[in-house]
């Protein structure tokens, strides 16, 4: 009984410690999610729609397509295709965090994938490289932290976009923008990058300007992205193979 009591401390001292930890980022997201709710109000979405949107997809880039699609047609399917092209990395992030999520029953791992955003996960990433034994309670920690954050600073805009003029006429329509490409600099890791996003930049653009779908020629330029990722690391991993065997 003792053991057990003990236990659930250090477990909720290691959350509290996630939880502390990831609070400069999540004033960063509390920006671009406050922007992200003031632009879903203004195309029509209530606050409480946008809040329950960003708690149960609580992916923001995802969002951000489905709510561009949704002003401007009701191509719900697109929206979803482009949704998940968007969201394909999770199932490289899911994976990374088998070690961490050995422990947890089936519920509880569901749970904590379903708040592990860019955010929480690079961070926890990063502690665990210093400290092995960091795991699942950082990680449930920053992500509670990230979520509220993330559904409350969304839901706020929304509260306030409805209130105010539209905001085309102050030139903030680029707060979608804006959002994405802070979005997508958190997710920089560095010149491995570059040939992918570029690759999947101008794939996205070309497919644009040939007259398909935005969400179409998102998950073109995603699915091409990835493919050119997974070539670059391959060569990678056998030039250092090549490097270690000489």
């Amino acid at each position: 009984m003792a053991y057990s009591l003990s236990l659930k401390a250090a477990n909720l001292l290691v959350m509290k410690h996630g939880a502390i930890a990831i609070l400069p980022l999540a004033a960063g997201a509390a920006v671009y999610g406050f922007a992200f709710g003031l632009l879903a109000a203004q195309v029509g979405f209530p606050w409480w729609g946008v809040a329950l949107m960003s708690s149960l997809v609580h992916a923001g880039s995802s969002q951000i397509v489905a709510v561009e699609q949704f002003s401007g047609t009701s191509a719900v399917v697109g929206a979803a295709l482009a949704g998940a092209a968007l969201n394909l990395r999770y199932i490289g992030i899911a994976a990374s965090l088998s070690e961490v999520l050995g422990g947890l029953s089936l519920r509880m791992k569901l749970f904590t994938i379903h708040i592990t955003g860019d955010e929480n996960w690079a961070l926890t990433m990063a502690e665990r490289a210093k400290n092995p034994e960091i795991g699942a309670g950082f990680l449930i920690g920053s992500g509670l932290v990230m979520i509220s954050v993330w559904t409350a600073s969304t839901a706020l805009g929304a509260v306030a976009g409805s209130t105010l003029p539209n905001l085309e006429q102050f030139g903030l329509s680029f707060a979608f923008t804006a959002a994405f490409i802070a979005m997508a600099r958190g997710l920089w890791r560095g010149h491995a990058n570059l040939v992918p996003w570029v690759t999947s930049f101008a794939i996205t653009i070309g497919a644009v300007t040939l007259g398909a779908p935005k969400a179409y020629a998102i998950v073109a330029g995603a699915v091409c992205g990835l493919a050119i990722s997974h070539i670059v690391r391959s060569r990678s991993s056998s030039r250092s193979r090549r490097k270690l065997a000489s």
